[in-house]
């Protein structure tokens, strides 16, 4: 697992590179800050199989929510960092946000493809790590880039804190640059 510091400055870079990607659309204030709290959200939405996921701390009740959760997942790194878990995510947050913003302030489109790029960078991240990820669970297989376990680089390691991070930070200076441009 990639620290929740790496997770939430990726999702960052993510929906940054997204807005960029989809010709930098004239969004209102209360869909952007929707939007980016979303992304930071789903960027936290695969690992709700822990216990001590720093999502169960905003929810009142979450600690208890979390340890139901855990012992549903089985263990961490299955359903959630899957294809099959993105898809139950996509359509229930699907479901969810429709209900939940009203289009005349928040445009609910913008606010699921925010969510998603959020989870997506979670499972892309923690692909880079050591353990890979289950991407076809229940399948027991592990994906991971480099394909050689050895060049993963280790949860909280000198390499994330002192290259995957600087880097990642870097990349939000560089998309807000071309943003704000």
């Amino acid at each position: 697992m990639v620290t929740a510091k790496t997770h939430d400055i990726g999702a960052l870079v993510a929906v940054l590179a997204v807005y960029q990607y989809f010709g930098r659309p004239v969004l209102g204030w209360a869909t952007t800050i929707t939007a980016l709290i979303a992304s930071m959200v789903g960027a936290l939405l695969p690992d709700i199989d822990q216990a001590s996921n720093r999502l169960w701390d905003l929810l009142p009740g979450g600690n208890l929510i979390g340890r139901v959760l855990r012992r549903l997942f089985l263990s961490h790194r299955t359903i959630s960092h899957s294809l099959l878990g993105l898809v139950v995510i996509y359509l229930v947050a699907d479901w969810v946000i429709v209900k939940l913003f009203n289009p005349s302030f928040v445009n609910p489109t913008i606010v699921l493809i925010a969510l998603m790029t959020g989870y997506i960078s979670h499972i892309l991240l923690d692909a880079l790590t050591e353990d890979g990820v289950p991407l076809l669970f229940p399948i027991k297989w592990r994906f991971g880039f480099p394909p050689w376990r050895r060049m993963r680089i280790k949860t909280n390691h000198w390499f994330e804190r002192w290259v995957v991070l600087p880097t990642l930070v870097a990349a939000v200076v560089f998309l807000l640059g071309s943003v704000i441009s």
